[in-house]
């Protein structure tokens, strides 16, 4: 599939981006090329291929879930101006 520049100008225009009349050849140029590799991609049958999650078959090391800290809740809400309910009170920004 071959670009020509009124395709680039309006791609550029849908991206929002501003390139210079003397960049659009460039740019034309360079598209239509990933617009091939993508077709030459396109034709290869996959059709024998399973879907993968990840390119390698390896299996992520979790640790195990416990609690490493102590609540702290009330010593920190001690030390703030306003709590309400575990909660704490801010001034309304927004009237």
């Amino acid at each position: 599939m071959s670009l020509d520049s009124s395709d680039v100008k309006k791609i550029a225009h849908l991206a929002r981006l501003g390139i210079s009349d003397d960049a659009v050849p460039e740019y034309a140029t360079e598209l239509s090329r990933i617009l091939e590799l993508v077709e030459q991609m396109n034709a290869v049958d996959t059709s024998a291929v399973s879907p993968m999650a990840h390119p390698q078959d390896v299996v992520q090391r979790l640790r195990p879930d416990e609690v490493t800290e102590t609540d702290n809740r009330d010593g920190f809400q001690g030390v703030a101006p306003a709590t309400e309910d575990g909660l704490y009170l801010v001034p309304r920004v927004i009237e």
